[in-house]
């Protein structure tokens, strides 16, 4: 029997130290195999690149890179390099949390979303905190649900978005299964001006405020608990289904 295939991939880019701690933790459990951006590009969300081409270097025997988005880099990876499809696909590990709102924006998370889409087991893992990150603890958390993973089956059409907190292993309190929470974000947009008195804005920062309840993915990690949350592909408001159903008779 072959051994399992695993996909690494992130959107910090191959270089980042987060996903060459993912590729050491997972490369126990199989062939694991980095297919990542050549550069940063966080925050891209769910984006597919179709107005130029895109280019595949092999940087090594298990490591390539493509001058796209995480997307692109599932996609072709799935299609054009890898000789099967893989068992299991994990993103990251991204350096700062991604909960609340703030998956609608990862291409962490995004990645992962277009492994599902593949009908590939898929996790986002993330780590929370600040600079400057240490990724042993969460690789350590990394490879157990991997293991986890492949051992037993994921719920129906469905991914994991799992973030760690900044923590010794000691610390941490445990795995919370938890539900998005809402991340809102104050005085997000910062006003500058270039030498020439040119106005400029930069989108980042602010007060971040947070609601939800103590079952949430923030409430977890600000707890010292890993958040498990599995996000579905299926955006549908079924709820407001029913309400226009109900309501919105013409």
């Amino acid at each position: 029997m072959p051994k399992p295939l695993i996909l690494v991939t992130n959107d910090d880019g191959v270089y980042a130290p987060g996903i060459r701690a993912l590729l050491e933790a997972v490369g126990s459990l199989g062939e694991a195999v980095i297919v990542a951006p050549e550069r940063d590009n966080s925050a891209v969300s769910h984006s597919l690149t179709m107005n130029r081409p895109l280019r595949v270097v092999q940087l090594d025997e298990r490591i390539h890179t493509i001058d796209g988005t995480p997307t692109d880099c599932v996609t072709i990876a799935i299609n054009k390099i890898l000789r099967r499809k893989p068992d299991l696909l994990v993103s990251g590990i991204n350096p700062g949390a991604n909960l609340g709102d703030d998956i609608s924006y990862s291409g962490t998370v995004s990645a992962a979303i277009e492994g599902t889409m593949y009908d590939i087991p898929s996790l986002a893992f993330s780590l929370g905190g600040s600079p400057p990150y240490d990724f042993e603890v969460a690789a350590a958390v990394a490879w157990k649900l991997a293991s986890m993973a492949l051992a037993m089956h994921l719920p129906p059409k469905a991914l994991l978005n799992i973030n760690i907190p900044p923590l010794p292993a000691g610390d941490i309190g445990g795995i919370r299964f938890t539900r998005q929470g809402r991340r809102i974000y104050r005085d997000a947009i910062q006003e500058t001006f270039d030498p020439w008195g040119r106005k400029h804005y930069w989108i980042g920062g602010g007060a971040v405020h947070w609601s939800g309840g103590d079952d949430t993915d923030e409430h977890a990690v600000r707890n010292g608990f890993i958040s498990v949350t599995p996000i579905q592909l299926d955006l549908t408001n079924h709820d407001g289904l029913a309400y226009l159903e109900r309501q919105w008779q013409m």
